[in-house]
């Protein structure tokens, strides 16, 4: 099943991919980790680096954060340049949240994608 596929079957509720690697019920190597996010690679790279900031925090869609949301929302893209830094993306990278199904998203937990090493297109597919 394609991305794009994933995206429009996908249901928001209940328990996610993500929520289960976040109580590490399933074995994750964490890039990074604490209390607000996890920092993982993605299974499914479309780029040489490509890994995840997912918040514990499960947070549906973007759309549906709130003002309350706005310090975890703001950590998630320094804890992204932080790790792009370690990870060797200093000649830049993408950073990326597919919102519902016309965004593409595919898990009903928000997750910000990050991927460099390579260059992309644009506009995206």
């Amino acid at each position: 099943m394609s991305e794009t596929d994933k995206a429009q079957t996908a249901t928001p509720g209940g328990d996610t991919i993500f929520g289960k690697i976040i109580r590490e019920e399933i074995p994750t190597k964490f890039l990074y980790k604490d209390e607000v996010c996890v920092v993982f690679n993605d299974i499914n790279a479309q780029a040489p680096v490509h890994f995840l900031v997912v918040p514990v925090k499960p947070i549906v869609r973007l759309a549906d954060a709130e003002d309350a949301d706005k310090e975890i929302l703001g950590h998630l893209l320094l804890v992204a340049k932080k790790m792009a830094a370690e990870l060797g993306l200093s000649e830049g990278y993408r950073v990326v949240i597919n919102d519902g199904p016309d965004g593409g998203q595919s898990v009903y937990h928000l997750h910000v994608h990050v991927l460099g090493k390579r260059q992309l297109e644009w506009p995206p597919g």
